[in-house]
């Protein structure tokens, strides 16, 4: 057998391998791997190119090496699943580096973290003073993790009490021009109602590149023609329905804030009746 296509019998079977003993180990994120991963999956892809390009006899003996690898590796991830002290001893312990806005110089130095590494960290969450933070812990993989303190949080309608309506997964309902049945019939629409929406914008269904409808029963599209131009508002009813929510989760927030318990009772009741409209108007909005 000539030796080139040798290589390419042991290259194609190196990958075949490669794959199964990517099914065995699973797979994770290159920032979730532990160091002992990490080395693992170099060694592997070593092992892999001697395999395809050794040209002695004795090139078998990578795929035992591979096969070792993978089944060490194996035992190792079984091992971590039911013991924490092994875990702890493979891939450590997250450790604190910032906390109540205090840097831990002692534990920077432990990481090899630099104050600039740590800064850069801080910035890709979006936080740019450390005294904003309660909690900055390094994960096992490295990565940084950041909880602010209660005051520099973001303002939530959980924080402020406000009811909200749990919001569903928007579904793709036109691909590549085509309907997709099932996600519309889900959303609670039909063909009918499909083309409707489209012939409000002078739009066909095989000019749609991916269409899309959210809770709010709000249709999204994206044409095959980039250069297309579009009606800015082309879900009025849709749109209508979304203000009159805002509105009623405005009053609610409102009679939270107020100090006068009288204010109070009436934002509750302007919220309790823009309820009933938006009750009132959705059949209306979505026939």
């Amino acid at each position: 057998m000539y030796l080139w296509v040798e290589i390419i019998l042991r290259t194609l079977s190196a990958v075949v391998f490669l794959l199964l003993l990517t099914k065995v180990l699973g797979k994770r994120q290159v920032t979730e791997l532990s160091v002992f991963e990490y080395i693992t999956g170099i060694t592997i892809g070593n092992l892999a190119g001697y395999v395809s390009l050794e040209a002695e006899n004795t090139w078998y003996l990578g795929m035992i090496s591979l096969a070792v690898w993978a089944a060490v590796s194996l035992a190792i991830e079984l091992l971590q699943m039911k013991s924490k002290k092994a875990r702890d001893w493979i891939d450590g312990q997250p450790t604190v580096l910032i906390q109540n806005g205090k840097i831990l110089e002692g534990n920077l130095k432990k990481e090899r973290v630099t104050t600039d590494e740590l800064m850069e960290s801080l910035r890709r969450k979006d936080v740019f003073k450390p005294a904003d933070v309660e909690f900055a812990v390094m994960e096992v993989s490295g990565a940084i993790n950041v909880m602010l303190k209660a005051e520099n949080q973001p303002v939530t309608p959980k924080t402020l009490g406000l009811r909200v309506q749990p919001e569903h997964e928007p579904q793709v309902v036109v691909m590549d021009g085509k309907i997709l049945p099932d996600p519309l019939r889900s959303s609670g629409y039909n063909e009918v109602w499909l083309k409707k929406e489209l012939k409000k914008s002078d739009v066909k269904i095989e000019d749609v590149f991916l269409a899309q409808i959210d809770d709010n029963g709000s249709l999204y599209f994206d044409l095959f023609d980039d250069k297309a131009k579009l009606p800015k508002n082309p879900n009025g009813q849709a749109g209508l329905l979304a203000a009159l929510k805002k509105c009623e989760a405005d009053m609610e927030m409102y009679g939270l804030l107020s100090g006068d318990d009288k204010e109070k009772v009436q934002y509750a009741a302007c919220a309790k009746q823009l309820q009933k409209l938006i009750d009132d108007v959705r059949p209306l909005i979505y026939q």
